[in-house]
Formats: C-alpha cells, structure tokens, sequence
C-alpha cells in the first residue's frame, strides 16, 4: 500500500491535507472511495477516543484492491473561523469538500473515474446523497450509521436516552432543560434565513440556520430520485443512531428500488467495532477503548464495491 499526501481544496480559501492510499498493484484501473466524517471537527483518520476508523477503513480496503481518500475536516482545520461565521451550513462545512474530493480522484491517472465511491459514517451517511446529488457524482454510495431523520431530532432523542439513566431529582431538570431546547428547535423553520443566523440555539456557537439550511433538505427529496447502488450498514448496538427509526426507516423509503443492500451487525456499535457498555452515557468511556472496525465490515464493503457494475466515466445526474 502507498501513502500520498494529499490537499483537498489546494486553490481554495480552506486547503485540507489528506492522504491518498493507493493498492500496491498496478494492474489496471483501482476503484476508490471518499471517505466523509461523521459530525464534528475530527481529523483525517476521523479519530475519536482512542480509535481510528477511517484509517481502518483506509488500511482495510486498500489491501483488498481499493483505492481510500481521507482528508481532514474543514471544522478540524479552520474551527474557530467557521464557529464565528453565522452562515455556515453542512454545504461549507462537509459537502464542498466531499464533492473537491471525488474530483481529485477523478483526475487521478490511476483511479477508474467509473468506479468512484462514497463513504459516509454517521452525519456523513445522512449526506451522502445530497453530495452525490450537488457534484458528487458517484458511482454508489455506501451508508455507515447514518439517520433518515432531521439532526435536531436526533439530538433530542439522544438527550432523551442520557435522561433515563439519572436519578429522579436531576431528571426533572434535564428533562425541563430538554423541553426548553426542543421548543427552540420547533421554532427554526418560522425563522427567516437572517434570524436564524443571527439565534444560537446549541451552546456558545450553535446557530439555529445551520439545523435549518440541513433540515430545508431532507433526505428524503434526494433518495427518492436515486437511482444508483446503496449499501446501508449499521450495527446494532449502535446508541447514536436507532434500528427502529433509522436503519429500518432506509429500508422503508427505498424499499421500492432493487439496487440497495442492507446489513445489520450483531454487536457493533457506531464505530463498526465491539459494543462494551452499549449505553450513550458511557460514550466516552466506550471510546477511550482502542479497537478497530470488525473485520466483516471492511469485506463486505470491499465484497458490494468490486460487484457493482462499471458506471460510465462521464456521469450526469443520477
């Protein structure tokens, strides 16, 4: 396997490293993927705790054939200036780059520019079709942890399941705090653009157009007219995301089209790696455990990507 640096975005405002892992044959044209992070300002290797799974996934399906690009996260990089921009949006802070990813994959030599790949876990999964549908222009998409539902709805949902497990006293405060959060949520979508910039609804920096640009885009209006091949993955220990509402949900809206492949993974939490404490109130803990992705994981992702049919190099639409 070779290691090239990369930069994503090199004539940009926002120049990102990455690393391009290429497969030690050379025999023919390399399938590739894009590999785009879950929420947050995480690195490259998209590290969280004491665990790595994009590199994984980069050492993984490069050793099997497959070409990887990851790159670090505009947020990662450039924090403090996208904290203070009121208009930013998922568009500034993952899609551009995802979509500056798969053309510098497209003008590699070396890449089959039909045959090029997305990868997104957890809010990158809930993107993918929305980059693939603005310029991403892929060949399938392969969905690890994502949600069908709107990011604030998550957010409370998670909140609701730390809840349950705090005293009775504490309950009833957090449950007040919840409510209180919930009711600024249910209000973005009265907001004009301007208000919702101008509102912080998470914290010190979490302004109330970030939800709204994300939630005026629903999922939905971009599967519906997506045609091409989906892999969608989760496990089932997964505490950020729910079988029941998420997973089973994929199944629901895409139920009608032939080229999409489910896979639910006994013990697997949001990582794709061994559950330990399974509960979201020990997050933390469970990943300051150093793992690594299971192993089925990375052979059915490289099993469907070598299965899927050459796409023609110029794509248009879906």
């Amino acid at each position: 396997m070779l290691e090239e640096k990369i930069v994503i975005g090199a004539v940009t405002k926002y120049p990102l490293n990455g690393i391009l892992s290429i497969p030690k044959e050379t025999d023919g044209l390399f399938p590739a993927v894009v590999l785009v992070h879950g929420s947050g300002p995480i690195n490259m290797d998209e590290k969280i705790g004491n665990n790595y799974p994009f590199k994984d996934l980069a050492e993984g399906l490069t050793k099997i054939g497959i070409a990887v690009l990851r790159y670090d996260k505009r947020t990662f990089i450039y924090g403090k200036e996208m904290r203070n921009y009121p208009g930013l949006s998922v568009r500034e802070e993952t899609i551009e780059d995802a979509i500056l990813a798969s053309e510098l994959l497209r003008k590699d030599s070396r890449i089959d520019s039909g045959k090029i790949f997305i990868i997104g876990h957890s809010m990158g999964g809930m993107l993918s079709p929305r980059i693939d549908s603005e310029g991403g222009n892929f060949a399938g998409l392969i969905i690890m942890g994502g949600s069908t539902r709107k990011l604030e709805d998550v957010i409370i949902e998670q909140n609701n399941e730390v809840i349950k497990s705090l005293n009775r006293f504490i309950k009833v405060i957090a449950r007040k705090q919840i409510a209180k959060l919930s009711a600024k949520f249910d209000n973005i979508y009265n907001m004009s653009d301007e208000e919702a910039k101008s509102t912080l609804v998470l914290g010190k920096y979490g302004r109330a157009y970030y939800l709204k640009e994300m939630g005026e885009h629903p999922l939905i209006s971009y599967l519906g007219p997506l045609n091409k091949p989906m892999l969608i993955l989760q496990g089932d220990k997964d505490f950020h995301v729910s079988i029941e509402k998420d997973f089973n949900q994929y199944k629901e809206l895409l139920k009608e089209k032939q080229n999409v492949t489910f896979k639910l993974y006994p013990n697997l939490n949001h990582l794709f790696m061994p559950s330990i404490y399974g509960k979201i109130r020990k997050a933390k803990k469970e990943y300051k455990v150093a793992q690594h992705i299971d192993a089925q994981v990375i052979n059915d992702i490289s099993d469907w990507i070598l299965s899927v049919q050459e796409m023609p190099a110029k794509i248009n639409g879906n």
